[in-house]
């Protein structure tokens, strides 16, 4: 029998797995972290994390080449965080990362940052509603999970 070659994983499972990394790396420096966080200008960041100091971190995972090269709109995420970071696989070139930003590589394991963001501060009254948004959420997405049958009545 020939020996088969080693599954490639595809564009979905890269994502997940890059972002559950990246994730693993936030939590473990004691961040708390909120995947898919919509942003008051219609846009959605991919991992919205919070530092204990209140300072604010978007993580965008790019699973390719393609995914990074359709994705115009990561500057329009400055406006919302105090540091930017994208999340790629190992083999990604990471030339193609601007230097602008932060750059980790993460697997379904763990991640590390290879190169620190530029730090923006956040106006105070933008920060101050960014927490109450992210605080909503994230109950209402643990009450989901402790009542699913509940319904929203009007």
């Amino acid at each position: 029998m020939i020996p088969s070659a080693p599954a490639r994983q595809t564009r979905p499972d890269t994502t997940i797995a890059v972002c559950r990394g990246a994730c693993r790396l936030m939590r473990q420096s004691g961040r708390s972290v909120l995947l898919e966080m919509p942003l008051p200008d219609g846009r959605r960041a991919d991992i919205f994390i919070v530092a204990p100091n209140g300072e604010l971190t978007i993580v965008e995972v790019k699973s390719s080449v393609e995914d990074w090269r359709v994705d115009t709109k990561w500057p329009d995420y400055l406006a919302w965080c105090d540091l930017l970071y994208f999340a790629v696989p190992v083999d990604f070139p990471r030339v193609l990362i601007p230097q602008e930003v932060g750059l980790i590589v993460a697997d379904g394991y763990g991640g590390e940052i290879l190169r620190h963001s530029t730090r923006r501060p956040v106006a105070p009254a933008r920060r101050k509603s960014l927490l109450i948004d992210c605080a909503r959420l994230a109950s209402e997405r643990l009450a989901r999970l402790e009542d699913p049958d509940f319904v929203e009545l009007g």
